[in-house]
Protein backbone atom coordinates (compact mmCIF):
# COMPACT_ATOMS: atom_id res chain seq x y z
CA UNK A 1 0.00 0.00 0.00
CA UNK A 2 1.54 3.49 -1.01
CA UNK A 3 0.18 6.42 -0.19
CA UNK A 4 1.27 9.23 -3.00
CA UNK A 5 -1.86 11.56 -3.57
CA UNK A 6 -4.88 11.95 -1.38
CA UNK A 7 -5.84 8.29 -0.65
CA UNK A 8 -3.89 4.83 -0.26
CA UNK A 9 -3.93 3.16 -3.25
CA UNK A 10 -3.31 -0.37 -3.64
CA UNK A 11 -0.52 -1.92 -5.74
CA UNK A 12 -2.29 -3.89 -9.14
CA UNK A 13 -0.47 -6.86 -8.59
CA UNK A 14 -1.47 -10.61 -9.34
CA UNK A 15 -4.34 -11.25 -12.01
CA UNK A 16 -7.37 -9.43 -11.78
CA UNK A 17 -10.31 -11.41 -12.75
CA UNK A 18 -13.16 -10.40 -14.81
CA UNK A 19 -16.65 -11.78 -14.22
CA UNK A 20 -19.51 -11.36 -17.12
CA UNK A 21 -23.29 -11.79 -17.12
CA UNK A 22 -24.15 -12.65 -20.81
CA UNK A 23 -21.54 -13.70 -23.24
CA UNK A 24 -23.06 -12.21 -25.87
CA UNK A 25 -21.72 -9.69 -29.00
CA UNK A 26 -20.52 -7.07 -26.31
CA UNK A 27 -18.29 -9.68 -24.17
CA UNK A 28 -17.29 -11.55 -26.51
CA UNK A 29 -16.40 -8.72 -28.72
CA UNK A 30 -14.83 -7.17 -25.23
CA UNK A 31 -13.07 -10.43 -24.60
CA UNK A 32 -11.49 -11.09 -28.29
CA UNK A 33 -10.48 -7.49 -28.90
CA UNK A 34 -8.36 -7.93 -25.17
CA UNK A 35 -6.44 -11.11 -26.55
CA UNK A 36 -5.96 -8.98 -29.97
CA UNK A 37 -4.66 -6.29 -28.30
CA UNK A 38 -2.26 -8.24 -26.09
CA UNK A 39 -0.74 -9.79 -29.15
CA UNK A 40 -0.24 -6.75 -31.03
CA UNK A 41 -2.49 -7.44 -33.94
CA UNK A 42 -5.12 -4.86 -32.99
CA UNK A 43 -5.25 -0.88 -31.40
CA UNK A 44 -6.98 0.00 -28.16
CA UNK A 45 -9.13 2.69 -29.88
CA UNK A 46 -11.72 3.75 -28.04
CA UNK A 47 -10.32 3.42 -24.75
CA UNK A 48 -9.70 6.30 -22.40
CA UNK A 49 -7.62 4.47 -20.20
CA UNK A 50 -5.43 2.97 -22.77
CA UNK A 51 -5.02 5.41 -25.46
CA UNK A 52 -6.30 8.56 -23.13
CA UNK A 53 -4.17 11.58 -21.89
CA UNK A 54 -4.41 13.60 -18.67
CA UNK A 55 -2.94 17.15 -18.28
CA UNK A 56 -0.93 18.06 -15.05
CA UNK A 57 -0.63 21.75 -14.05
CA UNK A 58 -0.26 24.39 -15.83
CA UNK A 59 -0.73 24.32 -19.56
CA UNK A 60 2.83 25.86 -20.00
CA UNK A 61 4.75 22.95 -18.27
CA UNK A 62 3.55 20.68 -20.50
CA UNK A 63 2.75 17.30 -18.58
CA UNK A 64 0.00 14.96 -20.35
CA UNK A 65 0.67 11.88 -19.57
CA UNK A 66 -1.16 8.79 -20.76
CA UNK A 67 -3.69 7.73 -17.76
CA UNK A 68 -2.36 4.14 -17.62
CA UNK A 69 0.60 6.06 -16.52
CA UNK A 70 -0.52 8.12 -14.33
CA UNK A 71 -2.88 5.70 -12.23
CA UNK A 72 -1.83 1.98 -11.35
CA UNK A 73 -4.49 0.18 -13.69
CA UNK A 74 -3.82 -3.43 -14.17
CA UNK A 75 -2.13 -4.27 -17.01
CA UNK A 76 -3.83 -6.16 -19.96
CA UNK A 77 -1.77 -8.79 -19.52
CA UNK A 78 -2.74 -9.82 -16.21
CA UNK A 79 -6.26 -10.44 -17.05
CA UNK A 80 -8.60 -13.13 -17.17
CA UNK A 81 -11.83 -13.69 -17.63
CA UNK A 82 -15.11 -15.55 -17.08
CA UNK A 83 -18.96 -15.52 -17.66
CA UNK A 84 -22.28 -16.91 -17.53
CA UNK A 85 -25.25 -17.40 -20.14
CA UNK A 86 -27.73 -19.22 -20.63
CA UNK A 87 -26.38 -20.91 -23.72
CA UNK A 88 -23.42 -22.91 -23.98
CA UNK A 89 -21.09 -21.50 -26.45
CA UNK A 90 -17.50 -20.56 -25.63
CA UNK A 91 -16.08 -17.54 -26.33
CA UNK A 92 -15.14 -18.28 -29.80
CA UNK A 93 -18.13 -19.74 -30.23
CA UNK A 94 -20.22 -16.66 -29.35
CA UNK A 95 -18.31 -14.18 -31.22
CA UNK A 96 -18.84 -16.39 -34.68
CA UNK A 97 -22.53 -16.30 -34.16
CA UNK A 98 -22.45 -12.68 -33.14
CA UNK A 99 -20.80 -11.83 -36.62
CA UNK A 100 -19.15 -8.78 -35.30
CA UNK A 101 -15.37 -9.47 -35.80
CA UNK A 102 -14.03 -11.33 -38.84
CA UNK A 103 -13.72 -14.47 -38.96
CA UNK A 104 -10.09 -14.10 -39.79
CA UNK A 105 -9.31 -12.07 -36.76
CA UNK A 106 -11.02 -14.55 -34.54
CA UNK A 107 -9.59 -17.91 -36.02
CA UNK A 108 -6.08 -16.17 -34.87
CA UNK A 109 -8.30 -15.75 -31.33
CA UNK A 110 -9.34 -19.48 -31.08
CA UNK A 111 -7.21 -20.79 -28.37
CA UNK A 112 -7.45 -18.52 -25.74
CA UNK A 113 -11.45 -17.61 -26.61
CA UNK A 114 -12.25 -21.22 -26.78
CA UNK A 115 -11.10 -21.88 -23.08
CA UNK A 116 -13.41 -19.52 -21.59
CA UNK A 117 -17.03 -22.12 -21.27
CA UNK A 118 -19.92 -20.10 -19.93
CA UNK A 119 -20.99 -21.01 -16.51
CA UNK A 120 -24.92 -22.24 -16.26
CA UNK A 121 -26.65 -18.92 -15.95
CA UNK A 122 -29.50 -17.51 -13.36
CA UNK A 123 -31.80 -16.85 -15.65
CA UNK A 124 -35.69 -15.92 -15.53
CA UNK A 125 -38.20 -15.72 -18.86
CA UNK A 126 -40.31 -13.61 -16.57
CA UNK A 127 -37.67 -10.75 -17.11
CA UNK A 128 -36.36 -11.41 -20.18
CA UNK A 129 -38.99 -12.95 -22.82
CA UNK A 130 -37.84 -12.98 -25.56
CA UNK A 131 -34.67 -15.60 -25.71
CA UNK A 132 -33.89 -18.82 -24.22
CA UNK A 133 -31.55 -21.49 -23.79
CA UNK A 134 -30.24 -25.07 -21.81
CA UNK A 135 -27.31 -23.60 -19.41
CA UNK A 136 -29.53 -22.25 -16.25
CA UNK A 137 -29.14 -22.84 -12.91
CA UNK A 138 -31.60 -24.17 -10.59
CA UNK A 139 -32.24 -24.09 -6.77
CA UNK A 140 -34.61 -24.38 -4.00
CA UNK A 141 -35.15 -20.35 -3.84
CA UNK A 142 -33.12 -17.20 -5.04
CA UNK A 143 -30.74 -17.75 -2.03
CA UNK A 144 -29.80 -20.89 -3.14
CA UNK A 145 -28.90 -19.30 -6.66
CA UNK A 146 -27.12 -16.69 -5.55
CA UNK A 147 -24.68 -18.98 -3.58
CA UNK A 148 -24.57 -21.24 -6.41
CA UNK A 149 -23.32 -17.72 -8.04
CA UNK A 150 -20.78 -17.57 -4.79
CA UNK A 151 -19.70 -20.91 -5.29
CA UNK A 152 -18.77 -19.90 -9.29
CA UNK A 153 -17.00 -17.13 -8.12
CA UNK A 154 -14.39 -18.46 -5.64
CA UNK A 155 -13.77 -21.54 -8.23
CA UNK A 156 -13.44 -18.87 -10.61
CA UNK A 157 -10.82 -17.44 -8.58
CA UNK A 158 -8.86 -20.33 -7.19
CA UNK A 159 -9.06 -21.46 -10.74
CA UNK A 160 -7.46 -18.37 -12.47
CA UNK A 161 -4.86 -17.37 -9.63
CA UNK A 162 -6.97 -14.03 -9.39
CA UNK A 163 -6.01 -11.55 -6.73
CA UNK A 164 -9.30 -9.33 -7.00
CA UNK A 165 -11.99 -9.47 -9.34
CA UNK A 166 -14.46 -7.39 -11.25
CA UNK A 167 -18.19 -8.23 -12.03
CA UNK A 168 -20.06 -6.40 -15.48
CA UNK A 169 -23.36 -6.67 -16.38
CA UNK A 170 -23.58 -7.82 -20.37
CA UNK A 171 -26.98 -9.35 -19.94
CA UNK A 172 -30.07 -8.55 -21.29
CA UNK A 173 -32.12 -5.59 -20.49
CA UNK A 174 -34.56 -6.63 -18.23
CA UNK A 175 -38.41 -6.04 -18.13
CA UNK A 176 -39.24 -2.47 -16.84
CA UNK A 177 -40.00 -2.31 -12.81
CA UNK A 178 -39.86 -0.15 -10.33
CA UNK A 179 -38.41 -0.48 -6.53
CA UNK A 180 -40.38 -2.87 -4.19
CA UNK A 181 -40.61 -3.74 -0.58
CA UNK A 182 -38.24 -6.40 -0.78
CA UNK A 183 -35.69 -3.76 -1.76
CA UNK A 184 -35.98 -1.34 1.05
CA UNK A 185 -33.68 -2.87 3.49
CA UNK A 186 -30.80 -5.56 3.26
CA UNK A 187 -32.75 -7.72 5.46
CA UNK A 188 -35.71 -7.37 3.83
CA UNK A 189 -33.79 -8.15 0.37
CA UNK A 190 -31.99 -11.37 2.04
CA UNK A 191 -35.27 -12.30 3.55
CA UNK A 192 -37.33 -12.24 -0.49
CA UNK A 193 -34.12 -14.00 -1.58
CA UNK A 194 -34.93 -16.69 0.67
CA UNK A 195 -38.83 -16.60 -0.53
CA UNK A 196 -37.60 -16.03 -4.13
CA UNK A 197 -39.33 -12.63 -4.12
CA UNK A 198 -41.02 -12.14 -7.73
CA UNK A 199 -39.46 -8.74 -7.41
CA UNK A 200 -36.21 -9.81 -7.35
CA UNK A 201 -34.38 -9.46 -10.71
CA UNK A 202 -31.60 -12.32 -12.22
CA UNK A 203 -29.16 -8.86 -12.55
CA UNK A 204 -29.80 -8.43 -8.92
CA UNK A 205 -29.10 -11.89 -7.69
CA UNK A 206 -25.86 -11.40 -9.22
CA UNK A 207 -25.28 -8.05 -7.57
CA UNK A 208 -26.07 -9.33 -4.50
CA UNK A 209 -23.48 -12.09 -4.97
CA UNK A 210 -20.57 -10.03 -6.20
CA UNK A 211 -21.37 -7.60 -3.27
CA UNK A 212 -21.31 -10.30 -0.23
CA UNK A 213 -18.10 -11.13 -1.30
CA UNK A 214 -16.59 -7.75 -1.80
CA UNK A 215 -16.17 -7.80 -5.13
CA UNK A 216 -17.19 -4.55 -7.29
CA UNK A 217 -20.46 -4.32 -9.54
CA UNK A 218 -20.81 -2.28 -12.61
CA UNK A 219 -24.16 -2.41 -14.35
CA UNK A 220 -24.39 -1.84 -18.45
CA UNK A 221 -27.96 -2.85 -18.87
CA UNK A 222 -30.83 -0.22 -17.80
CA UNK A 223 -31.77 -2.95 -15.53
CA UNK A 224 -32.79 -1.55 -11.66
CA UNK A 225 -29.82 -3.85 -10.24
CA UNK A 226 -27.98 -2.14 -7.65
CA UNK A 227 -30.22 1.28 -7.94
CA UNK A 228 -32.23 0.25 -4.96
CA UNK A 229 -31.46 0.20 -1.17
CA UNK A 230 -31.11 -3.07 -0.31
CA UNK A 231 -28.25 -3.37 -2.34
CA UNK A 232 -26.76 0.56 -1.30
CA UNK A 233 -26.64 -0.60 1.63
CA UNK A 234 -24.65 -3.74 1.11
CA UNK A 235 -22.29 -2.29 -0.56
CA UNK A 236 -21.54 0.34 1.66
CA UNK A 237 -21.49 -2.08 4.37
CA UNK A 238 -19.15 -4.06 2.84
CA UNK A 239 -16.89 -0.98 1.20
CA UNK A 240 -17.11 -2.03 -2.65
CA UNK A 241 -17.82 0.02 -5.06
CA UNK A 242 -20.97 0.41 -7.65
CA UNK A 243 -21.32 2.39 -10.21
CA UNK A 244 -24.06 1.93 -13.78
CA UNK A 245 -26.43 2.11 -15.30
CA UNK A 246 -26.44 1.23 -19.27
CA UNK A 247 -23.05 1.68 -21.65
CA UNK A 248 -23.50 4.97 -23.27
CA UNK A 249 -22.38 3.73 -27.04
CA UNK A 250 -24.20 4.95 -30.39
CA UNK A 251 -27.63 7.45 -30.25
CA UNK A 252 -27.29 8.67 -26.82
CA UNK A 253 -23.49 9.40 -27.08
CA UNK A 254 -24.45 11.51 -29.59
CA UNK A 255 -26.97 13.49 -27.82
CA UNK A 256 -24.54 13.96 -24.95
CA UNK A 257 -22.80 15.56 -27.33
CA UNK A 258 -25.51 17.57 -29.29
CA UNK A 259 -27.57 18.69 -26.34
CA UNK A 260 -24.65 20.71 -24.66
CA UNK A 261 -23.91 22.30 -27.57
CA UNK A 262 -27.45 23.94 -27.99
CA UNK A 263 -27.92 24.72 -24.21
CA UNK A 264 -24.21 26.51 -24.89
CA UNK A 265 -25.55 28.78 -27.86
CA UNK A 266 -29.22 29.43 -25.96
CA UNK A 267 -30.41 27.68 -28.83
CA UNK A 268 -33.73 26.18 -28.52
CA UNK A 269 -35.01 22.74 -29.16
CA UNK A 270 -38.71 21.88 -29.82
CA UNK A 271 -38.58 18.22 -30.73
CA UNK A 272 -36.10 15.27 -30.92
CA UNK A 273 -36.88 12.49 -32.95
CA UNK A 274 -34.91 8.94 -32.50
CA UNK A 275 -35.24 5.71 -33.98
CA UNK A 276 -33.49 3.01 -34.15
CA UNK A 277 -32.85 -0.59 -36.10
CA UNK A 278 -30.65 -3.54 -34.78
CA UNK A 279 -30.84 -7.50 -35.43
CA UNK A 280 -28.82 -8.39 -32.69
CA UNK A 281 -29.81 -10.85 -29.84
CA UNK A 282 -30.11 -6.87 -27.95
CA UNK A 283 -32.39 -5.83 -30.80
CA UNK A 284 -34.33 -9.50 -30.68
CA UNK A 285 -34.84 -8.89 -26.67
CA UNK A 286 -36.01 -5.42 -26.79
CA UNK A 287 -38.50 -6.00 -29.21
CA UNK A 288 -40.59 -7.11 -26.31
CA UNK A 289 -42.33 -4.19 -24.75
CA UNK A 290 -41.42 -4.85 -21.26
CA UNK A 291 -37.68 -4.62 -21.88
CA UNK A 292 -37.91 -1.43 -24.28
CA UNK A 293 -39.80 0.63 -21.23
CA UNK A 294 -36.34 -0.15 -18.89
CA UNK A 295 -34.29 1.07 -21.89
CA UNK A 296 -36.44 3.61 -23.11
CA UNK A 297 -36.59 5.33 -19.47
CA UNK A 298 -32.73 5.59 -19.93
CA UNK A 299 -32.89 7.53 -22.98
CA UNK A 300 -35.36 9.82 -22.19
CA UNK A 301 -34.18 11.06 -19.31
CA UNK A 302 -30.97 12.37 -20.87
CA UNK A 303 -32.21 15.66 -22.63
CA UNK A 304 -34.13 16.38 -19.68
CA UNK A 305 -31.11 16.33 -17.44
CA UNK A 306 -28.67 17.94 -19.77
CA UNK A 307 -31.17 21.25 -21.29
CA UNK A 308 -32.59 21.80 -17.98
CA UNK A 309 -36.21 23.33 -18.93
CA UNK A 310 -36.99 24.03 -15.57
CA UNK A 311 -34.91 26.68 -16.20
CA UNK A 312 -35.07 27.40 -19.76
CA UNK A 313 -38.65 27.32 -20.42
CA UNK A 314 -38.54 29.53 -23.51
CA UNK A 315 -36.39 27.54 -25.37
CA UNK A 316 -36.88 23.59 -23.89
CA UNK A 317 -40.11 23.58 -21.86
CA UNK A 318 -41.97 22.18 -24.76
CA UNK A 319 -39.85 19.52 -26.48
CA UNK A 320 -41.31 16.97 -27.69
CA UNK A 321 -38.79 13.74 -27.13
CA UNK A 322 -39.50 10.31 -28.70
CA UNK A 323 -37.48 7.28 -28.67
CA UNK A 324 -37.93 4.12 -30.87
CA UNK A 325 -36.26 1.07 -31.08
CA UNK A 326 -36.75 -1.61 -34.08
CA UNK A 327 -35.66 -5.30 -34.49
CA UNK A 328 -34.34 -5.59 -37.82
CA UNK A 329 -32.57 -9.08 -38.34
CA UNK A 330 -30.86 -7.94 -41.74
CA UNK A 331 -29.07 -5.58 -40.11
CA UNK A 332 -27.40 -7.57 -37.47
CA UNK A 333 -24.79 -5.74 -34.98
CA UNK A 334 -24.46 -2.63 -37.23
CA UNK A 335 -27.34 -1.06 -35.90
CA UNK A 336 -28.73 2.49 -37.08
CA UNK A 337 -29.77 5.37 -35.09
CA UNK A 338 -31.53 8.04 -37.24
CA UNK A 339 -32.31 11.29 -35.34
CA UNK A 340 -34.60 14.10 -36.90
CA UNK A 341 -33.80 17.54 -34.49
CA UNK A 342 -36.22 20.55 -34.87
CA UNK A 343 -34.47 23.50 -33.46
CA UNK A 344 -35.07 27.38 -34.14
CA UNK A 345 -33.01 30.29 -33.36
CA UNK A 346 -32.70 34.17 -33.23
CA UNK A 347 -36.05 35.27 -33.23
CA UNK A 348 -37.37 31.85 -33.32
CA UNK A 349 -36.44 31.12 -36.93
CA UNK A 350 -37.11 27.66 -37.13
CA UNK A 351 -33.85 24.91 -38.28
CA UNK A 352 -33.29 20.83 -38.69
CA UNK A 353 -30.67 18.66 -38.07
CA UNK A 354 -30.83 15.03 -39.18
CA UNK A 355 -28.36 12.41 -37.97
CA UNK A 356 -27.84 8.41 -39.61
CA UNK A 357 -25.52 7.26 -36.98
CA UNK A 358 -23.93 3.86 -38.90
CA UNK A 359 -22.76 2.71 -35.91
CA UNK A 360 -21.50 -0.66 -34.47
CA UNK A 361 -23.04 -1.33 -30.86
CA UNK A 362 -20.42 -3.98 -29.59
CA UNK A 363 -17.73 -2.16 -31.38
CA UNK A 364 -18.81 1.15 -29.11
CA UNK A 365 -19.53 -0.96 -25.82
CA UNK A 366 -16.50 -3.12 -25.98
CA UNK A 367 -13.70 -0.62 -25.04
CA UNK A 368 -16.60 0.96 -22.63
CA UNK A 369 -15.81 -1.95 -20.42
CA UNK A 370 -12.34 -2.35 -20.69
CA UNK A 371 -12.20 0.76 -18.80
CA UNK A 372 -14.97 0.26 -16.00
CA UNK A 373 -13.38 -3.04 -14.95
CA UNK A 374 -9.69 -1.74 -15.00
CA UNK A 375 -11.28 1.71 -13.04
CA UNK A 376 -13.41 -0.02 -10.53
CA UNK A 377 -10.41 -2.36 -9.42
CA UNK A 378 -8.49 1.17 -9.22
CA UNK A 379 -11.63 2.58 -6.86
CA UNK A 380 -11.60 -0.48 -4.98
CA UNK A 381 -8.01 -0.73 -4.40
CA UNK A 382 -8.07 3.03 -3.34
CA UNK A 383 -10.96 2.20 -0.41
CA UNK A 384 -13.65 3.82 -2.54
CA UNK A 385 -16.82 2.39 -1.49
CA UNK A 386 -20.40 2.92 -3.01
CA UNK A 387 -21.88 4.74 -6.23
CA UNK A 388 -19.18 6.00 -8.22
CA UNK A 389 -20.51 9.40 -9.85
CA UNK A 390 -16.86 10.21 -11.54
CA UNK A 391 -17.75 7.06 -13.81
CA UNK A 392 -20.82 8.35 -15.27
CA UNK A 393 -18.93 9.61 -18.40
CA UNK A 394 -19.97 5.69 -19.37
CA UNK A 395 -23.65 5.44 -18.69
CA UNK A 396 -26.93 6.84 -20.12
CA UNK A 397 -28.29 6.80 -16.83
CA UNK A 398 -25.53 7.72 -14.18
CA UNK A 399 -26.23 6.17 -10.75
CA UNK A 400 -26.24 9.42 -8.28
CA UNK A 401 -26.17 9.52 -4.50
CA UNK A 402 -29.47 9.84 -3.40
CA UNK A 403 -31.24 13.38 -3.65
CA UNK A 404 -28.64 14.23 -6.73
CA UNK A 405 -29.35 14.23 -10.16
CA UNK A 406 -26.90 12.71 -12.86
CA UNK A 407 -24.97 14.69 -14.21
CA UNK A 408 -25.35 13.88 -18.69
CA UNK A 409 -23.22 16.40 -20.50
CA UNK A 410 -20.46 14.28 -21.66
CA UNK A 411 -17.87 16.92 -21.67
CA UNK A 412 -18.71 17.85 -17.17
CA UNK A 413 -18.38 14.29 -16.73
CA UNK A 414 -15.06 13.62 -18.53
CA UNK A 415 -13.89 16.98 -16.23
CA UNK A 416 -15.20 14.84 -13.22
CA UNK A 417 -13.83 12.05 -14.10
CA UNK A 418 -10.17 13.26 -14.97
CA UNK A 419 -10.23 15.57 -11.85
CA UNK A 420 -10.96 12.02 -9.96
CA UNK A 421 -7.71 10.65 -10.98
CA UNK A 422 -5.92 14.06 -10.27
CA UNK A 423 -7.54 13.97 -6.83
CA UNK A 424 -6.50 10.55 -5.93
CA UNK A 425 -2.71 11.18 -7.12
CA UNK A 426 -2.63 14.71 -5.18
CA UNK A 427 -2.57 16.58 -8.46
CA UNK A 428 -4.37 19.70 -8.63
CA UNK A 429 -7.71 20.11 -9.94
CA UNK A 430 -8.23 22.04 -12.92
CA UNK A 431 -10.82 24.53 -13.82
CA UNK A 432 -11.02 27.88 -15.64
CA UNK A 433 -10.02 29.26 -12.35
CA UNK A 434 -6.02 29.75 -11.08
CA UNK A 435 -4.49 26.69 -13.22
CA UNK A 436 -7.41 27.19 -16.16
CA UNK A 437 -9.00 24.03 -17.81
CA UNK A 438 -7.95 22.62 -21.02
CA UNK A 439 -7.80 18.95 -21.59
Amino acid sequence: MSKQGNVAIAPADGRLGILIPGMGAVTSTFIAGVEAIKRGIADPVGSLTQLGTIRLGKRTEGQTPRIKDFVPLTPLECLSFGAWDIFEDNAYEAAIGAKVLDRSLLDQLKEPLSAIQPMKAVFDNNYVRRIHGPNVKTGANKMELAESLMDDIREFQRRNNCTRLVMIWCGSTEVFHKAAAVHRTLSAFEDGLRKSDPDIAPSQIYAYAALKLRVPFANGAPNLTTDVPALLELARQNEVPICGKDFKTGQTYMKTLLAPGFKARMLGVSGWFSTNILGNRDGEVLEDPGSFKTKEETKLSVLEQILQPDLYPKLYKDLYHAVRINYYPPRGDAKEGWDNIDIFGWLGYPMQIKIDFLCRDSILAAPLVLDLVLFMDLAQRAGMKGIQEWLSFYFKGPMTAPGLYPEHDIFIQLMKLKNTLRWMQGEDLITHLGLEYYD
